[in-house]
């Protein structure tokens, strides 16, 4: 392996520093092309992962807030208020959800199997079978 083609991790993570502070003064000067290559990856990586979890956090609000509300709902009305079918899909965004609504869910149908691929417990499927909470 030549000097130009070896990686080293400091360097790479300080470029992808660099491009997410948007801070150019941390970039540094002797970066092989290798490094740079391995960091924009990295960046372009990341910025996928984030956005995809931004959007599964949008679609897991839109989920709970199905009505206006006078007053700041509790995790347990917004959770009263969802429509038949919501809750399978609540489980398959469970690790987009907001820690109480993670609470609630976990409280009402069980923790979703993480394990296998985010499964859903058998009372979130039969309660969104039968439009039942």
């Amino acid at each position: 392996m030549t000097e130009t083609d070896r990686v080293r991790p400091e360097v790479v993570d300080a470029i992808v520093a660099a491009l997410t502070a948007t801070d150019p003064a941390g970039l540094p000067e002797d970066a092989t092309r290798a490094e740079k290559d391995a960091a924009r990856d990295l960046f372009l990586t990341r910025t996928a992962a984030e956005r995809a979890q931004r959007d599964r956090q949008s679609r897991a609000w839109e989920l709970l807030l199905t009505r206006s509300y006078a007053d700041p709902p509790t995790w347990a009305q917004l959770f009263d208020d969802l429509p038949p079918g919501s809750a399978t899909e609540l489980g398959e965004l469970h690790d987009a959800l907001p820690a109480g609504a993670q609470a609630e869910y976990d409280r009402r149908f069980g923790a979703p199997d993480q394990a296998s691929g985010g499964g859903l417990p058998g009372r979130a499927r039969r309660a969104d079978l039968h439009g039942r909470r």
